[in-house]
């Protein structure tokens, strides 16, 4: 199991498009993904868990990963993080 931590970048944080890409990411995987703020752990597979999470530009996103493809799911993640979901 991969735990870290991750910080929203991009200035409008996770609306519809960024959760969009979130979901088609992890879902591209066979790893069980969650994602944590403020005590609301979400599937990060689900749109709606993935919106329910109100993440603004600063937030810590912990993130949960657990399966075979743990690692390359992480680092699939850990680019769309860094490249701000291809917004800024």
């Amino acid at each position: 199991m991969l735990e870290k931590v991750l910080t929203i970048q991009n200035r409008l944080g996770i609306h519809a498009r960024p959760a969009q890409l979130l979901v088609e990411t992890t879902s591209q995987f066979d790893s069980d993904v969650f994602l944590e703020k403020d005590g609301l752990e979400i599937n990060a597979k689900s749109i709606m868990g993935v919106l329910m999470l109100a993440a603004i530009q600063g937030s810590q996103i912990n993130l949960r990963i657990n399966g075979a493809d743990e690692e390359d799911a992480f680092l699939a993640l850990k680019q769309l993080f860094d490249n701000k979901f291809f917004e800024d």
